[in-house]
């Protein structure tokens, strides 16, 4: 039988990167490792891969906490925080950061394969517990011996959702034909008297998961960055 790592979670736990999932990387689909093989230096650590999410509202009480001041701060203390994990707990595994970065890397891609992620009418993942109150932060290659997780089993909680509040809320009408339509969503958050610049209003009137909505600051933040994307890019 083989003997495992002790996958020690408690330090990413308490600065609520609480979502984890271990994949040994040579049994994941060619879709993610051909991309990352292609891009990653010849030397990278390939044995597992880890993805590190949050869920709720500990990860942002703890930024803030933290004092940090960055342009990107969840980036920026996610980083600190993995490596802190590793230097603490696995200090003779080599690793490396691969998101937050450059690499190409499905992020609800894994999320599927974790059984964290189903996809909401208002395009953000959604699962039964957490609802849309999750995200992905971090993706790390390592030459870990972890156990590898197993797939969460839930049901999509939108299967279930007869009133479907979130299409009659959005003010965009962006799912009103049965599918997201993301022109609509862009146009609107671009006028000048959106109601939805700083804030999704479809995914707020979602009552799955609700008692973990991030608080108002934190979905200003992360909306606001958003809004600078899409001035940019559109």
């Amino acid at each position: 039988m083989q003997a495992f790592q002790t996958f020690d979670v408690t330090l990413l736990n308490n600065a609520g990167l609480n979502r984890q999932a271990v994949f040994d990387f040579d049994s994941l689909p060619a879709d993610i490792t051909t991309p990352l093989r292609a891009s990653c230096s010849a030397t990278l650590p390939c044995s597992q891969l880890i993805l590190i999410g949050h869920a709720g509202r500990t990860l942002w009480e703890t930024i803030r906490a933290s004092g940090i001041e960055s342009e990107h701060p969840i980036d920026d203390f996610t980083v600190q925080t993995v490596r802190q994990w590793f230097a603490q707990c696995q200090p003779h595994n080599a690793y490396e950061i691969i998101y937050p970065g450059s690499h190409p890397i499905g992020l609800q891609r894994l999320g599927e394969l974790a059984g964290w992620h189903h996809a909401s009418p208002f395009m953000v993942g959604i699962d039964k517990e957490w609802g849309s109150w999750f995200a992905y932060r971090a993706v790390v290659i390592a030459d870990t011996a972890f156990e590898p997780s197993k797939p969460l089993r839930t049901e999509h909680p939108c299967e279930t959702c007869d009133h479907r509040i979130c299409v009659a809320s959005c003010p965009a009408g962006a799912m009103d034909e049965g599918k997201f339509d993301l022109a609509k969503c862009l146009d609107y958050r671009k006028q000048e008297d959106s109601r939805c610049k700083t804030t999704c209003l479809a995914r707020i009137s979602c009552p799955i998961g609700s008692a973990h909505r991030y608080c108002e600051e934190q979905i200003h933040h992360s909306y606001s960055r958003s809004m600078q994307i899409i001035k940019q890019r559109y």
